[in-house]
């Protein structure tokens, strides 16, 4: 049976909700301090409006007329306008993103010397530099705070931020296209060729299936899906009236091993392990291949071996071995083992894709190769685009002055960084990453610091900050599943277009937003510390390297190699041997700080997996997933409820820690 096409009505109300979500990101994320809209690679605020139109708007519009029901890919289209816009209104690009722009400028009222180093090297197009726009900007409006909304907007200085704004417009547009074709042009391989799993959408695509055959309240009312449900429901209904009520009891969902492991000796890595207990991640876990599963939780275990072994063979390694880094949460010189290990993933993905390319490549001189594709878009297309994309953002770059070497390398690296950790979270289920170490990690330990100029290495490291560092609501893995969504949909380009336009719309609304939030509260007010300091750090460790420059750091390179030499043995066993335990991606995760977090989960998701697969076969394996399904939508629907309660209250529990 054909697919029915996607409607006009799905993409406008798909715009309409991408509109409300990333007006209500920033004072919701920032100043309320309530639990993030997005948050994650499975956006709270898409679930949310997952559930209104199969549970509210299309039993409403049976009532009225069957036809006029959304089908299953127009409510999967949706969701996937919805969750590609709200990261950009926060993690994604906006929660530092004006803080980037405006720090050389704060550095030259507030930090005298460095200011006095820094400002001069940057094009004023790109960073204001006038310190009459810091004032309003980081105190807030004279009378802000008594002037509502669209007052604020009508009197922000619009016209200071039409420059900047234009420039740093482009590179974002340019950046956003490459992504969207880089999607494009590997999405057939991953869907098709690999069948590869998509972890994170098989409850959304489960839902909407059984809404699609009239099943879902029957789905919804199963006693597995129920037991699964009140599990983080009575969970998060005693922690969140602890929170307001202190008096009643609260059930633990953390762990720390501090008082139980040594802070010295071959467990000494283990100190800080912190053991957290999600629901909601442990369906995830459960829903993971297992293979998958197990090796992300077994790699962290292992890796928090490495300090103790390291001490027992004499081994210490001072911080300052490491050198000036940028990586989100790089700390110990061992952890560049990612590095090496990423480009080597990276090879492996391009080798398995091989002759997928080939045929993307003879698509370009000859139009009957791929008529056929899975995803958002056509191969051929995919990869015109990013070309344009990636030789926009090279252009933009040397036009404002970085050496053209260094620029290709720099930009070479960000995106294989973005594909690898697109790869990893798209196949592994993981609704929260961060990377360990920054794309300029990767080649500053390789070489001295004075071979790059200035300029040049300023401002490659404020647009990693903007555009390719924070991965928790990155772009890139919401495109790859959109494509895997958008497969089999009518017509192709309908979808496409409803992902296109929710960017764009999603851009221009967050900004707006978050000006208007910045100018009514003013930065230096806002309860968002992570953001103005991690934004300053860059800046600060520039000027670092500007006065003291670094030669190429011995241990960094070792540990380098020492990761691409796993990795290659790791990928060699995974491809040459069916019985072969462990899936690569898992060492990809040792030193995230995500599985600080998912570790414990994915730990018990993977032994529920397994005995339900091993004892019980497909057959119970099905039906004891509703469960794990019963376990995310509790949990989501409890973050919900707990969020509408914080908007109103001084105060908020936040059912998930992303």
């Amino acid at each position: 049976m054909r697919e029915p096409k996607i409607r006009l009505a799905a993409v406008v109300l798909g715009l309409v909700l991408v509109v409300l979500a990333c007006s209500l990101t920033p004072y919701n994320n920032v100043k309320l301090q309530n639990s993030p809209l997005a948050g994650g690679h499975f956006p709270l605020i898409s679930f949310a409006c997952l559930l209104f139109v199969l549970i509210i708007v299309n039993p409403v519009l049976s009532l009225i007329r069957n036809s006029w029901r959304f089908h299953l890919f127009e409510v999967l289209l949706i969701w996937s306008m919805v969750t590609v816009a709200t990261g950009i209104a926060y993690t994604g690009l906006l929660r530092t993103f004006v803080i980037n722009l405006t720090s050389p400028a704060w550095f030259a009222t507030s930090a005298g010397d460095l200011g006095k180093l820094l400002l001069p090297l940057l094009p004023s197009a790109l960073f204001p530099k006038d310190p009459d726009i810091i004032q309003p900007l980081y105190y807030g409006l004279k009378g802000g705070l008594d002037m509502g909304w669209w007052e604020v907007i009508t009197h922000i200085p619009w016209n200071i931020w039409i420059l900047p704004m234009f420039w740093w417009g482009m590179l974002v547009l340019c950046v956003y296209a490459a992504l969207l074709g880089m999607t494009g042009v590997f999405s057939h391989q991953w869907i098709e060729n690999e069948k590869m799993n998509f972890p994170l959408l098989r409850v959304p695509q489960i839902l909407c299936e059984e809404s699609e055959s009239n099943t879902l309240f029957e789905f919804l009312r199963h006693r597995y899906f129920l037991i699964g449900f009140c599990i983080p429901l009575f969970l998060h209904t005693f922690n969140g009236l602890h929170t307001y009520f202190p008096q009643v009891p609260e059930m633990p969902t953390l762990i720390l091993t501090q008082g139980y492991v040594p802070k010295e000796g071959m467990l000494a890595g283990f100190y800080k392990m912190k053991i957290y207990l999600y629901p909601a991640f442990i369906g995830f876990a459960f829903l993971t291949s297992n293979q998958v599963s197990f090796s992300l939780w077994f790699f962290f275990i292992l890796g928090g071996f490495l300090p103790g072994v390291l001490e027992f063979l004499g081994w210490r390694l001072p911080a300052a071995a490491l050198g000036t880094t940028f990586g989100p949460v790089l700390s110990r010189v061992e952890e560049m083992q990612m590095v090496g290990a990423f480009g080597i993933f990276f090879l492996f993905i391009l080798w398995l894709a091989r002759y997928h390319l080939l045929l993307v490549l003879r698509s370009l001189f000859k139009r009957d190769y791929l008529l056929e594709y899975h995803g958002l878009m056509s191969p051929r297309s995919a990869f015109y685009l990013f070309a344009a994309g990636f030789v926009g953002i090279f252009a933009w770059m040397t036009f404002f002055g970085m050496d053209v070497l260094v620029t290709i390398v720099f930009l070479a690296v960000c995106f294989m960084l973005q594909l690898v950790a697109s790869r990893l979270i798209c196949q592994g289920g993981l609704p929260y990453f961060t990377l360990t170490a920054a794309p300029s990690d990767g080649f500053l330990a390789f070489m001295n610091t004075r071979m790059i100029a200035p300029l040049t290495l300023y401002l490659a490291l404020v647009v990693q900050k903007v555009t390719f560092l924070d991965m928790r609501e990155s772009l890139a893995p919401s495109l790859f599943h959109s494509s895997r969504l958008a497969d089999g949909s009518t017509p192709h380009n309908r979808f496409l277009w409803g992902v296109v336009w929710a960017i764009g719309v999603g851009l221009v609304v967050s900004f707006v937003a978050m000006m208007a939030l910045y100018y009514k509260f003013g930065i230096s007010t806002l309860p968002d510390d992570w953001a103005i300091e991690t934004s300053r750090r860059v800046h600060e460790n520039v000027g670092q390297l500007l006065e003291y420059p670094e030669q190429a750091k011995a241990w960094s390179i070792t540990f380098t190699a020492v990761g691409a030499a796993v990795m290659t043995f790791l990928v060699l066993g995974y491809h040459h041997f069916l019985w072969w335990p462990l899936h690569p991606i898992g060492y990809l995760t040792t030193y995230s700080s995500a599985m600080d977090i998912l570790w414990f989960s994915f730990f018990i998701g993977w032994v529920n997996n397994a005995l339900t697969l091993r004892y019980g076969g497909v057959s119970l394996y099905k039906e004891v997933r509703r469960l794990f399904i019963g376990l995310v939508v509790g949990d989501m629907v409890m973050a919900v409820v707990w969020l509408i309660v914080g908007m109103f209250t001084p105060i908020s529990y936040h059912v998930l820690p992303l």
